[in-house]
């Protein structure tokens, strides 16, 4: 029998959420999620994804724009 149990570690941290849509990057800040300290996979509660998708549909006003390059892997 193996004894070694392996346990996740989570952390609440304040992330950017990230997403594109029609071609538009979305970047949302200080973001509530618990964050996995090995993996850094990060889980979002129920009410935080109802609050994302709200802010993403009714296209407000952002607080600011920022440019990105863009680089094509070949």
């Amino acid at each position: 029998m193996n004894n070694d149990i392996w346990q996740e570690k989570m952390v609440e941290e304040k992330v950017s959420y990230t997403l594109e849509i029609n071609g538009k990057f979305i970047i949302i800040e200080n973001v509530p999620a618990r964050v996995c300290v090995e993996t850094g996979e990060r889980f979002f509660s129920p009410e935080t994804v109802e609050q994302l998708q709200k802010m993403i549909w009714e296209e407000r006003k952002p607080i600011r724009v920022i440019e990105t390059p863009v680089f094509e892997f070949a």
